[in-house]
C-alpha cells in the first residue's frame, strides 16, 4: 500500500501578521545599526563635516518631534470620522405658528381703518415710511421692517406678503407739484430686484407719477401707488399692492 505522508500544517493567519511585523522591525533595526556603524566610521575620518551634519539635523528632528502629536490628533480625527455617527433621537417638528389676522381682514386684503385716516402729506419722511409699514402690517404682511435712510439702496419698507412674496416698497413723500419721475423709477428698478430680491416692488407716493415714469414701471413690473390710490388703500376702498380690491363690509 502506498505510504501517505502527513501534510505540513499551514501557518495560522492569526500569527502570520505579527511574524511579518517582527521580521520587518528586525530588518529596519539591523539596517539602522549598519548605517550608524558606517556613519561612525565616516565621522571619525571627517569630524568637521559630521558636526555640520549634526547641526543641520537638529532642526529637522525638532520639527518632526513637534509634528508627531499633531499627526496623532489627525489620525484620531480620521478614525472618529470613519466611525458611524450615533443615532439621533427623533425630535418632533414644532407646530406651525399661525399669526392672528386683524379683525375684518381676509388673506391680507384691505381693511377699513378706524377714522380718521392719517394725512400722509402732513407727516415727516420717517413718519410717512412708518405709516406705509403700518398699512402693510394691518393688511396681513409679516416681517414688516422700515429700512429707509442713508444707504438704503432704494428700499424703505420690506415685508412678506400674505401669499409669501417678498415685498419691497419705496416711499416718496412729495408735494402735489412734485411728481415722481422716470429717474426715480429707474434708480429703484436697478436695486429692487437684484439687490433686495423683490418679488413684488412698488413705489408709494403722496403725489403723482409722470407719464415716462408710468411707462418704465409698466415695462419693469413695478407697481405705482399715487396719492389717490394710497388714500383708497388706507380707507379700505382700494386694494393693497399685493391684493385685489375686496373690503369686508360685514
Amino acid at each position: 500500500m502506498p505510504i501517505r505522508r502527513p501534510r505540513s500544517a499551514a501557518p495560522d493567519p492569526a500569527t502570520r501578521g505579527p511574524l511579518l511585523t517582527l521580521a520587518l522591525a528586525g530588518a529596519l533595526i539591523g539596517g539602522a545599526a549598519l548605517l550608524f556603524v558606517r556613519f561612525a566610521h565616516w565621522a571619525g575620518a571627517h569630524p568637521v563635516l559630521a558636526v555640520l551634519l549634526a547641526l543641520l539635523a537638529l532642526p529637522v528632528l525638532y520639527v518632526l518631534f513637534r509634528a508627531m502629536p499633531r499627526a496623532r490628533e489627525l489620525r484620531r480625527a480620521a478614525r472618529a470620522g470613519m466611525a458611524p455617527p450615533p443615532a439621533e433621537e427623533s425630535v418632533p417638528a414644532p407646530a406651525p405658528v399661525t399669526l392672528p389676522s386683524p379683525a375684518g381682514a381676509r388673506d391680507g386684503l384691505t381693511e377699513v381703518l378706524p377714522p380718521p385716516v392719517p394725512d400722509f402729506a402732513a407727516l415727516d419722511p420717517d413718519g410717512f415710511e412708518a405709516a406705509v409699514a403700518a398699512l402693510c402690517e394691518r393688511d396681513g404682511c409679516r416681517d414688516v421692517e422700515v429700512v429707509g435712510g442713508a444707504g438704503d439702496l432704494g428700499a424703505d419698507v420690506l415685508a412678506t406678503a400674505p401669499d409669501g412674496r417678498r415685498v419691497v416698497l419705496q416711499c416718496k413723500q412729495y408735494g402735489p407739484a412734485h411728481k415722481v419721475g422716470s429717474q426715480d423709477l429707474q434708480r429703484f428698478g436697478g436695486t429692487c430686484w437684484t439687490v433686495h430680491g423683490a418679488q413684488l416692488a412698488a413705489v408709494v407716493t403722496t403725489s403723482e407719477f409722470t407719464a415716462p415714469a408710468l411707462e418704465y414701471a409698466e415695462a419693469c413690473g413695478i407697481q405705482c401707488v399715487d396719492g389717490a390710490t394710497l388714500t383708497a388703500w388706507a380707507e379700505g376702498a382700494g386694494p393693497a399692492p399685493w391684493g385685489p380690491a375686496m373690503v369686508d363690509t360685514a
